[in-house]
């Protein structure tokens, strides 16, 4: 069975500025990612797509296969799925056919090999289910009375509270969660017909809340996790 892993990363991060490349503990950010992924005892093929030589350089160095990305797939408003294809696309050119493509994201380096393959045998057994797809999620908790938070801070009721139910007179109490971004599994031909990284049924596989880098403080955090894991 081949499992091809799709680490993708661009040079041209906006919120931080060569993020996928910026040093952790004196170790590029991607690494962690490219040797979880190297470590996974499920994963055969492991290639990073980026646009930039020396993100492409710095994943070969850690033992990443790399295939260079159109810059048209290199934009800010690019989508994820495209890129995804695209290397799927080259890969089967070349002659290589992996039933499964997981998505590992750069910006998650505390997910190591051991969540992965245990989120690969949650997937396994969904399967059998009838799911089609796997990604990581984090638990929100309970509720029913749900509100989205707009970009300019107006909220959106996504419940009638005028009505107003109680919570005990209500049977409609929603177990929320969260996407991770550390993991996203589907089939070769899932990813093809859904032309993106979930496909039409889904699972998540929910653990503790794990890290997804977008600011500097992530960043800190991180290194802080890193160092205590480290000195104990």
């Amino acid at each position: 069975m081949e499992i091809l892993s799709i680490i993708p990363a661009r040079g041209g991060s906006k919120g931080i500025k060569r993020k996928n490349i910026k040093p952790i503990l004196n170790k590029p950010l991607v690494a962690y990612t490219i040797e979880a992924s190297l470590k996974s005892k499920y994963i055969t093929k492991t290639v990073v797509s980026s646009e930039d030589e020396e993100i492409l350089a710095v994943s070969q160095k850690y033992g990443a296969e790399v295939l260079t990305r159109p810059f048209e797939l290199a934009l800010d408003e690019t989508k994820t799925a495209p890129v995804m294809l695209d290397v799927v696309e080259k890969l089967e050119k070349s002659g290589y056919n992996p039933e499964f493509v997981v998505l590992l994201q750069p910006t998650c380096p505390l997910r190591d090999e051991n969540y992965i393959d245990k989120a690969f045998e949650f997937y396994f057994e969904a399967l059998k289910q009838g799911y089609d797809s796997c990604f990581g999620a984090y638990d929100i908790g309970w509720t029913h009375a749900k509100w989205r938070v707009l970009h300019d801070n107006k909220l959106e009721a996504l419940y009638d509270f005028r009505v107003r139910p109680r919570r005990q007179d209500t049977e409609e109490h929603y177990r929320m969660i969260a996407e991770n971004g550390a993991f996203y599994a589907l089939r070769t031909s899932d990813l093809k017909k859904a032309k993106d990284f979930i496909g039409f049924n889904p699972i998540a596989y929910v653990t503790p809340r794990i890290i997804d880098i977008d600011t500097e403080d992530d960043f800190q955090k991180v290194e802080n996790i890193l160092k205590a894991k480290n000195n104990a």
